[in-house]
C-alpha cells in the first residue's frame, strides 16, 4: 500500500506541474499508470537502459542519466531507489549497456554514455559503475560540430564485438552517426572510429538511437521527421537507408527508442512521442513479408511527460514484471517503470 501511495502522490504532483506550466504537454486521460516511479534526481533525468543481472533477474538494474554540468549516471533497483552515483560527469546525455566487453582478461557488462562538454563517451563497469575509460574516449574528433548526445551499444552475434553509435547535437547529413569499435587495452576501454554515416534532414536534431542486436539493424530519430533504419554491422560497408517511417504519426518530436522482442526476431519497436505523451508502436519484424514495412500498430498514452529516452525487456524480473519491464525518462527528475502487461493490453487493444 505504501508503494502504491507513494506512486500516487508522485502522478499527482508531476500532474499538477504540467497544470501550471503551459509548456509541458499535459498527460492524457486515459494514460498508463506507472507500476513504480524512481526516486527523483538531482538535476534532469534523460534517458534509461537495463542491466539484466544473469544469476537473479529480480536483481537488474536500472542505469538512468541526471544530465547536468554537475551529473551523474545513477542505478537504482526494481523497487525504484537508487543503489549508486557513479563519478561526476559534464552533461552526461544517453546510456546503453552491452555484456561481457574483454577488458584485462576478464569480461565486463559496460554501460557507456555520452558527456557531452567534455565531447567524449565514457565507459563504466555495470552494476558498480566505476569508470573503466582512463578519463574518457574523445568522438567526433576533427569535427567543428561534436556535442555527443545519443549512443547505443551493438554486440555483434557473429564475433561479440561491441561498437557504440552516437550521434550528436547537429552534423553533416550522410556521416553524421559515427561508429566506434570498443576493446580493451590493459585496464581501459578504447575505441576506435569505424564507420561514418545516417542521413539528416537538417531539421532539429538525432539522439534516440537504438539497435536490434539479433536482426542486425539501426534505427534513430531525425527529430520531427521521422525514423531512419540502417543496418548496424560496419563490416558490411552498406550505408543505405533501408526504412524511413513514422513520418506522419508524431505530434513534434520523435524521441527514445526501445525494442521489445518477443521472440529473436519478432516484437515491436517503440518510440516517444514526446509532445503527445505517448509511445508509437511499429513491428519489429515488418509487416506484409516485407522486413522493411514499419506500419503503425498502436498509440499507447503513458505518464511519462515529455519523455526523451525510454528502454525494455520480455525478461521475466518477478512478480511486478513477469512478463518485462518497461522504463521511461520523465519530466519531474523521475523515470517510470511499466509491468509489459500494461503495454501489451494497450498495444492489444489497439488491434481489435
Amino acid at each position: 500500500m505504501k508503494n502504491k501511495s507513494l506512486v500516487a502522490l508522485l502522478l499527482l504532483s508531476i500532474s499538477f506541474t504540467a497544470c501550471k506550466d503551459d509548456k509541458l504537454a499535459p498527460i492524457q486521460p486515459n494514460a498508463v499508470k506507472p507500476t513504480v516511479v524512481t526516486e527523483a534526481l538531482p538535476h534532469d533525468t534523460d534517458d534509461p537502459s537495463i542491466w539484466i543481472n544473469p544469476i537473479e533477474f529480480s536483481q537488474s538494474v536500472i542505469i538512468g542519466t541526471d544530465k547536468d554540468t554537475d551529473g551523474a549516471l545513477y542505478a537504482f533497483d526494481l523497487n525504484g531507489k537508487i543503489l549508486k552515483k557513479s563519478i561526476p560527469l559534464k552533461r552526461p546525455n544517453n546510456v546503453d549497456i552491452a555484456y561481457g566487453l574483454m577488458i584485462d582478461g576478464k569480461k565486463v557488462d559496460i554501460a557507456v554514455t555520452t558527456e557531452r562538454e567534455s565531447n567524449k563517451i565514457r565507459i563504466f563497469s555495470v552494476p558498480s559503475l566505476e569508470p573503466i575509460d582512463n578519463g574518457g574516449i574523445p568522438v567526433f574528433e576533427g569535427e567543428a560540430e561534436r556535442d555527443p548526445m545519443g549512443v547505443s551499444l551493438y554486440t555483434r552475434p557473429s564475433d561479440g564485438k561491441i561498437f557504440a553509435i552516437v550521434g550528436r547535437k547537429t552534423g553533416p547529413s550522410g556521416s553524421y552517426l559515427w561508429q566506434y569499435e570498443l576493446s580493451g587495452n590493459g585496464k581501459f576501454a578504447t575505441a576506435k572510429v569505424v564507420r561514418k554515416f545516417g542521413t539528416y534532414s537538417g531539421k532539429k536534431e538525432i539522439e534516440a538511437i537504438a539497435v536490434d542486436n539479433e536482426l542486425g539493424f539501426v534505427y534513430y530519430c531525425d527529430e520531427q521527421v521521422g525514423i531512419r533504419k540502417y543496418k548496424a554491422d560496419p563490416a558490411l560497408n552498406d550505408n543505405k537507408e533501408l526504412a524511413f517511417f513514422g513520418q506522419k504519426d508524431f505530434k513534434a518530436d520523435h524521441e527514445g527508442i526501445a525494442i521489445y522482442k518477443k521472440t529473436d526476431s519478432t516484437g515491436y519497436i517503440l518510440v516517444s512521442n514526446q509532445q503527445a505523451n505517448s509511445f508509437m508502436v511499429y513491428p519489429r519484424e515488418g509487416a506484409n513479408g516485407n522486413p522493411n514495412n514499419h506500419p503503425l500498430l498502436a498509440e499507447v498514452p503513458t505518464s511519462t511527460i515529455e519523455c526523451d529516452g525510454a528502454d525494455v525487456t520480455s525478461i521475466n524480473l518477478g512478480p511486478k514484471f513477469k512478463n518485462g519491464l518497461f522504463v521511461a525518462m520523465s519530466n519531474g527528475m523521475t523515470f517510470h517503470y511499466y509491468s509489459w502487461d500494461l503495454i501489451q493490453k494497450r498495444i492489444d487493444e489497439a488491434k481489435k
